[in-house]
């Protein structure tokens, strides 16, 4: 074949999609080779892409033992580091012998920090040093158009300052995260003389931190009481409420003033009506749009964004690990709702923006140098989409439509109304026009019920006054979406990570819970010991610091060797701090590792003797689970109840029918059930449904 372009992508599917777009007649083909596909693709000279899958090199310590400090480290191919990656080998030789006969290279992977060093690494390692003279494609969709244009007009040098801040990024990471999590880990081996495998982390310290301050919050918390006085008011034939204008902290004057009310009319003091515009949403970027994913659907950051990755790579919208909040004009914003308009479904609301005399976004101030804001490309979809990724694609392309809406004017009328001289407070609001709402429906609400009309001394009717106790509640817990807000607030891990991070604190059992998050009695030693021996690795300000470092880099402020520098001096005085103290902790730990594996396996309380706790347990003979009481190893309780044997068990509660617990079970790929435990409860059909 002589010659050829070898183009290095992320991902299989970015390969055939890249392939394809840059093929002359839109149909490379497609070759197999030990398991590794490529594409050859032909257009004024032969192109050969071939994809990797994801990183195909890691960062491990140049001895290879599990001990700690570790400083010492090399980039290696993945196969060489972790054990579940061996096919890595046969992937990189395909890459390595294609690279052979190629005379052009190019970088192909996502433009941001993790696709940089993906084809870093490759172009370097695996293609012998090619990475000094490769081109760069930059895109951020993967249509056709955008795909071609971006490989006629290459950049002629890889970006090596995203290269070398990522490179930063991950060295550090390491660093802290493999000596951290060993001192944790070690320090429970050598006190207990167990393996049990603990992490923590630059980022996953203060996250952690997050969540034992609200934690902490919540259980010192004193509610107090307080009185509210509401009254019905008949106003031109409609009742409407009203509410006294302060909070009452005592009984016996909410009493006092409530008596004072009672009255047969009232009086409207004054009549305040403003008209006011309501703006259009920014554009998304990735925090936002997983903040209002959860807001709707309740899909957890890290669930939406793995379903934006599949539109991605369909070519539905654009890449979505960006922080930008802007869409530059082009894109071409009349050709994408020209595109959309083909839908049934957004016909009518494409049709009503391509008639505007001009389309402007309403944008916000986050930006972001590799990409713009989410926005979908105009494709429509060519296979049926999940229902997840339905309702994904719906929430993206409406967000698209209203950013380029008109405000929506409201009107708000508040009034003050004299009940015996006692002030009570009424507002109302209502959409005059809709402008963006309209197109951001069902996501957002307008309000359409009419105001009544009020003038200054007009006579009201009172037609009841009530007296409501009340009190005051403690900090809201963390949500999804409202600890990946906090993070993105205090700058700590990049928009590609935060989901992950928290993806991980719940995997190691450091939190608990899936709506409300809550810290678990393990998250909460490991914090308390972080705290008081090393309080740097859960400080916002020490990883916020390191992040704006990295920013440096990129910008050509700092370099990958300062920084490195700095976060082993910082490092090296956490660890001696953590050895000096490694039985003190380990100590700690031990107990809390312990208290959080009984917790694990208790079900509930025996209904049969009422002291023992139900605990899941593992036969002898047979190794199948069962549910046992605790007496029954002191002779007290013979309880015993069979178990799926398949599957993770969570206790939901008690079964009103039996007194047994009732469990979710979990299997990978089938829908959790709802089960009583108890094989002969009475109301064992009932409760064989579905969660």
């Amino acid at each position: 074949m002589g010659k050829y372009t070898l183009v290095i992508t992320e991902k299989p599917d970015a390969a055939n999609r890249i392939a394809n777009a840059l093929d002359a007649d839109g149909k490379a083909k497609k070759t197999i080779r030990n398991n590794v596909p490529h594409y050859l693709a032909y257009n004024n000279g032969s192109i050969i892409v071939v994809p990797a899958l994801g990183h195909l090199y890691t960062i491990t310590g140049k001895k290879g033992n599990r001990d700690y400090p570790v400083f010492d480290y090399q980039w290696v191919p993945k196969y060489q580091a972790e054990r579940k990656a061996t096919f890595i080998r046969a992937w990189l030789k395909v890459i390595a012998d294609l690279a052979k006969n190629a005379d052009t290279f190019v970088d192909a992977c996502d433009f941001d920090i993790e696709g940089s060093i993906i084809g870093y690494s490759i172009l370097k390692y695996a293609c012998d040093g090619k990475e000094q003279t490769a081109k760069r494609m930059k895109y951020s969709t993967l249509t056709k158009e955008e795909l071609r244009e971006s490989f006629a007009n290459l950049l002629p040098n890889l970006d090596f300052a995203l290269v070398e801040a990522g490179l930063t990024r991950h060295e550090v990471d390491w660093l802290y995260g493999i000596n951290l999590s060993r001192a944790l880990t070690n320090s429970v081996k050598h006190s207990s003389s167990q393996y049990n495998t603990l992490s923590t982390g630059r980022v996953q310290g203060p996250t952690l931190k997050f969540m034992e301050t609200r934690e902490k919050s919540i259980q010192t918390f004193v509610p107090t009481p307080y009185w509210i006085i509401s009254a019905k008011i008949k106003i031109n034939g409609n009742v409407l409420d009203a509410e006294y204008e302060k909070k009452l902290e005592n009984l016996a004057d909410a009493q006092a003033v409530k008596a004072k009310c009672k009255t047969k009319q009232g009086q409207v003091e004054t009549v305040k009506v403003t008209v006011f515009e309501r703006n259009p949403p920014f554009p998304f970027d990735l925090g936002t749009l997983q903040s209002e994913a959860y807001r709707i659907f309740k899909y957890t950051p890290s669930r939406t964004l793995g379903i934006l990755q599949r539109l991605y790579l369909d070519a539905l919208i654009s890449y979505p690990r960006t922080s930008s909040q802007k869409l530059p004009s082009s894109i071409s914003y009349q050709n994408i709702l020209k595109k959309l308009s083909k839908s049934p479904a957004y016909f009518k609301a494409a049709a009503e923006l391509l008639s505007k005399h001009t389309l402007k976004p309403h944008e916000g101030r986050k930006y972001d140098t590799a990409h713009p804001a989410i926005y979908p490309t105009g494709n429509l979809p060519k296979k049926t989409l999940t229902s997840p990724e339905n309702n994904i694609f719906g929430l993206v392309v409406k967000r698209f439509f209203a950013v380029f809406g008109e405000p929506a004017l409201l009107q708000r009328i508040n009034a003050e109304i004299s009940l015996n001289e006692n002030i009570f407070l009424f507002g109302m609001e209502r959409n005059l026009t809709e402008g963006w709402m309209s197109f951001y429906k069902p996501y957002i609400k307008s309000r359409d019920t009419s105001l009544p009309s009020l003038t200054d001394g007009q006579i009201v009717e009172v037609k009841h006054i009530t007296l409501n106790s009340n009190y005051s509640n403690p900090p809201a817990r963390y949500n999804p979406r409202s600890l990946l807000e906090q993070m993105e607030k205090e700058e700590i891990g990049t928009k590609a990570t935060r989901a992950s991070t928290i993806q991980t604190l719940l995997d190691r059992k450091y939190l608990s819970g899936t709506d409300k998050l809550a810290i678990t009695d393990l998250g909460l030693e490991v914090t308390t010991v972080l705290s008081k021996y090393c309080p740097t690795i859960v400080s916002s300000e020490f990883t916020r610091r390191i992040e704006h470092e990295m920013d440096a880099i990129q910008q050509g402020t700092q370099t990958k060797r300062v920084v490195i520098q700095k976060a082993l001096k910082a490092l090296k005085l956490v660890i001696s701090e953590l050895k000096e103290n490694e039985m003190a902790i380990g100590t700690k730990l031990s107990l809390a590792l312990q208290q959080a594996r009984t917790q694990e396996k208790t079900v509930g309380s025996c209904p049969k003797c009422a002291e023992g706790r139900l605990l899941i347990l593992r036969s002898k003979k047979s190794g199948k689970r069962f549910v046992g009481c605790t007496n029954y190893f002191q002779g007290k309780c013979n309880m015993a109840l069979p178990l799926p044997q398949t599957g993770s068990i969570k206790c939901l509660g008690i079964c009103k029918s039996c007194s047994c617990p009732i469990i979710a079970v979990y299997i990978r790929g089938k829908k959790p059930l709802k089960i009583c435990i108890n094989p002969n409860c009475p109301q064992k059909e009932k409760t064989k449904n579905e969660v």
